[in-house]
C-alpha cells in the first residue's frame, strides 16, 4: 500500500544486506523523464502500469537486489505471479487508517488526490490486501516499530524460512545464543 514503507525499509534492507536497492517507481520516473503523478494525469493508468510492468521485470531478473514496487504493481495479475515467482517478496502489511496517519499531507500520490483520502485508502486496501497476499511469501505487519526493527524483522523471517543463509545475516540480528 501507499505509505507503507517500502521505499524506506527496502532501502535498509539492501544495506544491511549489502545488496543493490532498486525502486521501481525512480526507475520509472528516470525513464519516462517526469514524475509519476504528472504522467499519471496526462496519459492515464494503463499507460502508466505497460511501463511499471515492463520494469517490474527487468528489475526483478537482477539477482541479489531489494526491490521496492508501486503499491498498485500488484494490480495486474502477470505482475503478481512474476514477483512470486522471481522474488522473495515480503508484504509490509498495513491498516488504513495507519497510512492515513501517514500519508495525511501527501500531495504526491496520485491516487489519494480525492476529496475522502482515508476512504480511499480503505478502498485500495479492500482491494489490494488479496493481490498483496497472493504475490508474497512473508507478511510483516508495520504498525509502529522503526524502521530498524522491521528491517530485523524480515531479516530474521528470511533467515529462519532458510531463504538467507545465517552467515549472510549481520550479526545484529542473529538471535542471542547463551552458550
Amino acid at each position: 500500500m501507499p505509505g507503507s514503507g517500502k521505499s524506506t525499509v527496502g532501502r535498509q534492507l539492501a544495506r544491511r544486506l549489502g545488496a543493490r536497492f532498486i525502486d521501481t517507481d525512480a526507475v520509472i520516473e528516470e525513464r519516462i523523464g517526469e514524475p509519476i503523478r504528472s504522467f499519471f494525469d496526462r496519459h492515464g493508468e494503463a499507460a502508466f502500469r505497460d511501463i511499471e510492468a515492463a520494469v517490474l521485470d527487468e528489475s526483478s531478473q537482477m539477482p541479489g537486489a531489494v526491490l521496492s514496487t508501486g503499491g498498485g504493481a500488484v494490480v495486474r495479475e502477470p505482475n503478481r505471479r512474476l514477483l512470486h515467482e522471481r522474488c522473495t517478496v515480503v508484504y509490509l502489511m498495513s491498516t488504513p487508517d495507519e497510512l492515513f496517519r501517514r500519508l495525511r499531507h501527501d500531495t504526491q500520490r496520485p491516487l489519494l488526490q480525492v476529496a475522502n483520502p482515508l476512504a480511499k485508502l480503505q478502498e485500495l486496501y479492500a482491494a489490494r490486501d488479496p493481490l498483496y497476499r497472493e504475490a508474497a511469501h512473508f507478511t510483516v505487519e508495520t504498525g509502529r516499530p522503526s524502521v530498524a526493527t522491521l528491517v530485523n524483522m524480515i531479516l530474521m523471517q528470511l533467515e529462519l524460512a532458510g531463504v538467507l543463509h545465517p552467515d549472510v545475516v549481520p550479526s545484529a540480528v542473529k538471535p542471542h545464543d547463551p552458550r
